[in-house]
């Protein structure tokens, strides 16, 4: 008899249920969110397995790699798809989830997604915190600004270099307001000197990433050096420019 697994996973646990090709349900469980944890529950089945799904998510993408390095072949789920589907459950639950998933499987009601490969999660943790670092700096300089306001003090136009000490000129004199702003400088410096750091890095993998086919990419902004690695444009790509529409890009 083969069976279909759906799998609800969670940051601790992943619900399971094993629904039969008509649809009864001969197993349901919970197991840690661990590759090996869901690898020992397939192996220990006695059934024969038509098809192993999760919903795609952030845990999803590492159960999945645990899955197929076992020789378990799973399915990538299109998140929106299951969520509408399961919308209509009277009540969501963990376990109800995993049967719905189950069912999902059974009909074929689902689309499947590319998993991406751990070089790209990389790439992408790497975009990720350069992205969180620039808001950081944002985010702090907007809190200066709002602090100054209350007080009438307006920065004006001026340069990322000059910033500090501006914010200091305007602050001088009152002795609260040096205390409320001197942490936050403290903390944009550290962040803008982590920042320039990741900006190198991602300029380092943009010259050396064969993917990344752009032979001017030194000469280009740290945003669009980001853009490229995200696109990661590639030989044969139907919708990468064609030579005389590259505008400083060439092939390399």
């Amino acid at each position: 008899m083969n069976v279909f697994i759906g799998l609800d996973v969670s940051l601790a646990n992943t619900a399971i249920c094993v629904v039969t090709e008509h649809g009864k349900i001969v197993v349901e469980a919970t197991e840690a969110s661990e590759p090996e944890a869901l690898v020992r529950f397939v192996q220990n089945l006695q059934y024969g397995i038509s098809r192993i799904g999760l919903e795609a998510g952030p845990l999803s993408q590492w159960l999945h790699k645990g899955l197929a390095d076992a020789g378990i072949v799973a399915v990538l789920m299109e998140t929106r798809q299951v969520k509408g589907a399961l919308k209509a459950m009277p009540i969501k639950t963990g376990r109800r989830d995993a049967e719905g998933i189950a069912r999902l499987l059974q009909m074929g009601w689902f689309r499947a997604v590319h998993c991406k490969s751990v070089s790209s999660q990389e790439t992408r943790a790497l975009l990720s915190s350069r992205k969180a670092l620039k808001q950081g700096i944002i985010n702090l300089e907007l809190s200066v600004h709002g602090l100054l306001r209350n007080f009438g003090l307006k920065i004006g136009t001026v340069s990322k270099g000059n910033y500090e000490a501006r914010v200091r000129e305007l602050a001088d004199g009152n002795v609260m307001l040096e205390t409320a702003v001197e942490p936050i400088l403290s903390a944009r410096v550290v962040l803008r000197e982590q920042l320039a750091r990741q900006e190198k890095r991602i300029r380092d993998l943009a010259k050396d990433d064969n993917v990344c086919r752009l032979g001017r990419v030194d000469k280009m902004g740290s945003h669009w050096r980001s853009a490229v690695i995200q696109a990661g444009i590639c030989y044969g790509d139907p919708l990468a420019p064609r030579p005389d529409e590259r505008r400083g890009m060439v092939a390399v």
